[in-house]
């Protein structure tokens, strides 16, 4: 293992400052996380790429914010600009659970401790550092800054809230991954130009006077979205813009986008084509410590526990799903390292002192997309489906996880490797799905063999999210038939292998299209499959996910069709208790619901031989579910 000096990271007070004799700084970044010099955190990443520019760089993480700011203080102003993320959650996701109550602790502080950053620090620092600084460029990123960046719902306020730009004093605003924005900016700035001038950077936005929109709605090159007012006014407006913003997301040619607000419009440049290797090779192979700053000698960091033996293979997710953020901020596109970079990682881990020989995952966003596209790229390049998958598999996919299977062996054939697991989610439907050609058909086989045989840790984890199909087909994932499909694929392999092991579901309640009779026929699905769940959450409204908006607007946003959705805090309890039935304390309760349902089959199956009279129905009878009785909309 290399010895490290406090030198090796980058430098957080004015003492390091001196150790390096820097009299001057040209950045600096504040973070709402712990400092952990690691490709997995977005403030490292972005320090060590401006490093490689030859920039000085220094990172103030969790400064205090109610004090008398001396963290802000106490490095003096930038040369060039001050960068601002809240971290690598949005930061009301990391305070508070779905029913709105303040978690007590946090993984991204050390010894997860609660309290250390503000509610939207983003905004928080923003204003602190305009009213210290108000002559030097803040440049804001990270997932709560990208999500946020024009008009969206807030599920903490339970209100329609602007683009961040318009209640924070930023200069501009970086959204996805920011490495090729943000040196853009910094050698643009370097040549003397002003922050007023970076109108067009790829993959940024900026607030301007009103009077620059464009006159047209739309043209080759723009898209006019409805103002913020109107969507205040019109939920409809929301969900149509929400349309425009998400198709745009995942264009490889996009429009720029306009939104006005107020006297202003926010102008949200096209985003960057997809990295090459090289390009995220780059990234990866700057000299990252991979382990905490010293001044967290002796305490914990419960983030960087779970990945520190963890190797991220690739960035962005084609899944697309309706309540998942990654694809939304990484983009559908996949961007893959090299094998080289990936070995050059693992042998750095294999170095470590405390490792043991035990990789916890060679992942991904999605494990198993790793180099994955287009068969034809023309085609690709003209697409605006958020999603590969669904509503079904794109012909045009070649999923091949053959290269996949050369990393995963030649991980294993590294001196210092004992085994290499997928701690990852694994799409099963990219398993299971047949192509024409045969020769595809049989590394998928192969793959699948190997993962359950050889990289699943006691037990793997996978995301159906839910038993009906008809609240899956609005999260936009797979029917459950084929969780059910793998789930027997997976204990085959698992008996001729000889093993013991788990596959450990993800399920959502109270998630947009889902009603409590839903949840009931989720229970006694579940059980008749021997699970008692662990791994289930009620949905939390994001920023700019189509659950959100749906959430939000009760229309589906590609449709227009009306949705039931779980809002009342009884509605979200009645819900989540199926997950539980299972539990002493649960049952009069589920079963008082059933009775009110008069859903005695469920009873049947969930209790068994409970007393009950015969209901009105014959059991079995197909039902229709509460939102499918009332009566149709008018158009």
């Amino acid at each position: 293992m290399k010895e490290y000096r406090l030198q090796d990271w980058l430098p957080t007070t004015r003492k390091e400052l001196e150790l390096r004799g820097w009299d001057y700084l040209d950045v600096i970044l504040f973070s709402g996380d712990a400092y952990v010099d690691h490709p997995s955190f977005g403030a490292a990443v972005i320090g060590r790429i401006l490093e490689a520019e030859g920039l000085r760089v220094a990172i103030v993480p969790q400064p205090n914010w109610q004090d008398d700011l001396r963290d802000f203080k106490k490095l003096g102003a930038p040369r060039l600009f001050f960068g601002i993320s809240a971290g690598a959650m949005d930061s009301m996701v990391n305070h508070y659970t779905a029913n709105k109550r303040l978690r007590s602790d946090d993984a991204y502080t050390p010894n997860g401790r609660h309290g250390m950053r503000p509610d939207y620090p983003t905004i928080v620092y923003s204003r602190i550092l305009k009213e210290l600084y108000p002559d030097v460029p803040v440049v804001i990123g990270g997932i709560e800054a990208s999500m946020r960046r024009l008009t969206h719902y807030d599920y903490w306020q339970d209100k329609l809230l602007p683009g961040i730009l318009a209640e924070c004093p930023a200069d501009l605003l970086i959204y996805g991954m920011g490495e090729r924005p943000v040196v853009k900016i910094a050698r643009r700035l370097q040549r003397g130009e002003s922050i007023d001038q970076l109108t067009d950077i790829p993959q940024t936005a900026v607030i301007r006077p009103r009077a620059m929109m464009p006159s047209t709605t739309e043209d080759e090159h723009n898209i006019v979205l409805a103002s913020h007012e109107e969507c205040l006014q019109h939920k409809s407006k929301q969900a149509e813009n929400f349309r425009h913003i998400e198709e745009e997301s995942n264009k490889y040619h996009a429009k720029r986008l306009w939104q006005s607000v107020g006297e202003q419009v926010i102008v949200v440049n096209p985003p960057y084509p997809p990295m090459t290797e090289a390009e995220i090779d780059a990234s990866f192979d700057l000299p990252y410590t991979r382990m905490p700053h010293p001044r967290y000698k002796g305490k914990t960091i419960p983030a960087y526990e779970m990945i520190k033996f963890s190797v991220n293979l690739h960035r962005g997710c084609f899944g697309g799903c309706a309540f998942c953020t990654i694809s939304a901020h990484q983009g559908k596109f996949i961007a893959s390292r090299s094998k080289e970079s990936i070995l050059k990682e693992v042998k750095q881990i294999t170095t470590m002192p405390d490792f043991k020989g035990y990789l916890s995952d060679l992942g991904g966003p999605s494990a198993n997309m790793y180099r994955m596209h287009g068969q034809n790229e023309e085609l690709c390049h003209k697409c605006k489906r958020p999603s590969c998958l669904a509503p079904k598999i794109c012909p045009n996919l070649n999923a091949d996880h053959s290269a996949l299977l050369d990393i995963y062996r030649a991980v294993d054939a590294l001196p210092g490797i004992k085994k290499s697991f997928i701690g990852s989610g694994v799409r099963y439907d990219l398993l299971l799905h047949r192509h024409q050609d045969e020769a595809l058909n049989r590394c998928t086989r192969r793959y699948t063999e190997e993962l359950i045989a050889r990289h699943v840790s006691g037990r793997l984890k996978v995301a159906p999210e839910h038993t009906s199909d008809r609240v899956l087909a609005i999260m936009r994932k797979p029917s459950f038939s084929l969780f059910e499909e793998f789930k027997r694929l997976f204990d085959r392999i698992d008996r001729e292998q000889g093993l013991n092991q788990q596959i450990i579901p993800y399920f959502i309640s109270s998630h947009p299209g889902c009603t409590e009779e839903d949840m009931a026929e989720l229970a006694a699905l579940t059980k008749h499959m021997n699970f008692k769940l662990e791994q289930v959450q009620d949905f939390t409204p994001t920023p700019m996910t189509l659950s959100t908006e749906i959430y939000y607007t009760g229309i589906h946003p590609y449709t227009g069709e009306k949705v039931f959705t779980a809002r009342k805090p009884e509605e979200k309890l009645n819900q989540r208790k199926y997950f539980f039935w299972y539990l002493p304390e649960k049952r009069n309760d589920i079963q008082n619901s059933l009775r009110r349902m008069h859903r005695y089959d469920l009873l049947e199956k969930l209790y068994g031989n409970v007393p009950w009279r015969k209901p009105a129905r014959l059991v079995g009878e197909n039902r229709p579910h509460r939102d499918e009785k009332r009566k149709p909309n008018k158009k």
